[in-house]
């Protein structure tokens, strides 16, 4: 009896559960273009087309190998355009009733298979290091789910930088070493950019019709979209890029988009790299001395460490998670977002950036798009749809704990102990987005004041009885204290102005 085989956009690899529980010689493997998928947020159409075309290339190299694969193109005029839908369609087409599939990687997706009227095993998805159950078991009984503890943990699973039982150089975390401010020049050309075949060119006219309307650029396109490309872009990062990465991988430059970054996320989160092969990669690096221990270890942590810890959150703290709002925050995401016109620097070159790339690097998201949305109180539900839909990395899996959980303590502190807050110091000191902006960062009060000198202080005083008993906001309490009362009432008050200008649609 033979069984449809669910194979999604972000599973596009032989080697998925659902492919390996799979009878080449029987079982029909179902990949459907579907523009729910596409339109459930209004995905940038770069991170569209990078899905779609990879789907077209591993449907290809599947039908290469032999295998029978049922595969609905968006255009389709029989398409139905829903996952469950095409599971339906592909049944009654073939005749069968059941459907073997890796568990997605979104709760949405998850019910919907649920709640299809088809014979339907998920399997576990271990393409991850920590499986549901260890993550579980690791989380239990503790009082804080800190991700430090959780990725040393990783480190001796995989052996990744660790001699015997002991962390390679004698220190778990080098981030003390990663916080240098932005370089005057970048010795590296960027990742490595693919020009688009046949394939891809088709995709990205399909996208430019169907999707054209949303926010962002869909050319110039040059990700990977097959294994050995996105192979050769991890190869030139190796090379390149990875011996300075640690040094400057929280820095931000306003005409240097990707500085020493790998910009292989989007790869691995739709499986045309394997995580571990890819850190594997990065410690032989290391190894062969032509890679720092800091850079090493620093790139590493990201992936075994922190990509694994939010997915254990994810799912540990269940379908609820991406709608909270501890801190009831409720005002409206601001147009500028979208790419109206903003006179902060910063934030306007992180949305111009994103809007040209899908991608912003993990400082530019959490410490200027993510601490302004905290600090200005914007509505966590409609902060995490943005990023879900600007970004080519994001999934939800990813996305809802990174935004909900650290850059807005929306999870009221499941994954951060306190808010990450910053005034206009930290973005001047770690970029040179302040040189020429309207506002100055030196400027606490009155005109040109930097408005993420106001907020800062707004949002301690309307959050102090949530924080000001916490540890480490202890300081930021005391300063405010000992500041002028009159300077206090102007900050307040100015920063009251600023959000009122900014609702009513002015530009700010």
């Amino acid at each position: 009896m033979s069984r449809l085989v669910l194979v999604l956009g972000d599973q596009l690899t032989e080697s998925v559960a659902a492919l390996r529980e799979a009878d080449k010689s029987r079982d029909v493997v179902v990949m459907a273009e579907v523009a729910e998928e596409g339109s459930y947020v209004p995905h940038h159409p770069k991170k569209i087309a990078l899905i779609l075309a990879a789907m077209r290339k591993f449907a290809a190299r599947l039908r290469e190998d032999g295998w029978t694969v049922a595969y609905s193109e968006l255009d389709d005029t029989e398409n139905s355009q829903s996952i469950p839908g095409e599971l339906l369609r592909r049944a009654e087409q073939h005749g069968v009733s059941d459907v073997i599939a890796t568990r997605p990687g979104e709760h949405r997706l998850i019910a919907a298979l649920e709640d299809c009227p088809l014979k339907i095993t998920l399997l576990e998805d271990d393409r991850f290091i920590a499986s549901h159950k260890e993550f579980e078991e690791w989380a239990e009984g503790r009082k804080a789910l800190r991700m430090e503890y959780f990725y040393r943990e990783m480190r001796r699973k995989t052996g990744l930088l660790m001699e015997g039982d002991k962390p390679a150089g004698g220190k778990w975390n080098y981030d003390h070493e990663n916080r240098k401010p932005a370089p005057e020049d970048v010795a590296f050309s960027g990742p490595l950019q693919f020009t688009p075949d046949a394939v891809v060119e088709e995709v990205l006219d399909l996208v430019e019709r169907r999707f054209g309307n949303h926010f962002g650029n869909l050319r110039l396109f040059w990700f990977a979209t097959d294994p050995e490309q996105a192979q050769r872009a991890l190869t030139h990062f190796v090379t390149y890029a990875l011996p300075r990465f640690g040094d400057f991988q929280d820095a931000m430059l306003a005409d240097n988009r990707f500085l020493y970054h790998a910009l292989v996320a989007p790869y691995i989160n739709i499986g045309l790299l394997d995580p571990l092969e890819v850190c594997r990669a990065v410690e032989q690096a290391w190894k062969e001395r032509h890679a720092p221990i800091n850079a090493a270890e620093g790139f590493i942590r990201q992936i075994i460490g922190w990509r694994e810890y939010v997915r254990g959150i994810y799912f540990l703290e269940g379908p609820d998670y991406p709608r909270r709002n501890g801190l009831n925050h409720q005002r409206k995401l601001p147009d500028f977002y979208w790419g109206a016109e903003t006179r902060m620097r910063c934030v306007s070159k992180a949305v111009e950036q994103t809007k040209a790339e899908a991608y912003a690097h993990h400082i530019q998201r959490l410490m200027v798009t993510g601490n302004f949305a905290l600090l200005a109180g914007l509505d966590p539900a409609e902060v995490s749809e943005w990023y879900l839909a600007v970004y080519a990395d994001a999934f939800e899996w990813v996305e809802a704990p990174n935004v909900v959980g650290m850059s807005l303590f929306a999870d009221g502190g499941v994954i951060a102990s306190k808010p990450y807050v910053s005034s206009g110091a930290y973005i001047n000191r770690m970029s040179d987005y302040c040189k020429g902006c309207h506002y100055k960062v030196s400027v606490k009060t009155g005109d040109g004041a930097c408005p993420f000198n106001l907020l800062y202080w707004h949002f301690l005083d309307r959050h102090r009885d949530r924080f000001s008993n916490n540890a480490r906001m202890g300081n930021m309490y005391r300063t405010w204290d000992r500041m002028d009362a009159t300077r206090r009432e102007t900050v307040l008050r100015e920063a009251d102005a600023f959000l009122d200008r900014m609702s009513a649609g002015e530009v700010v």
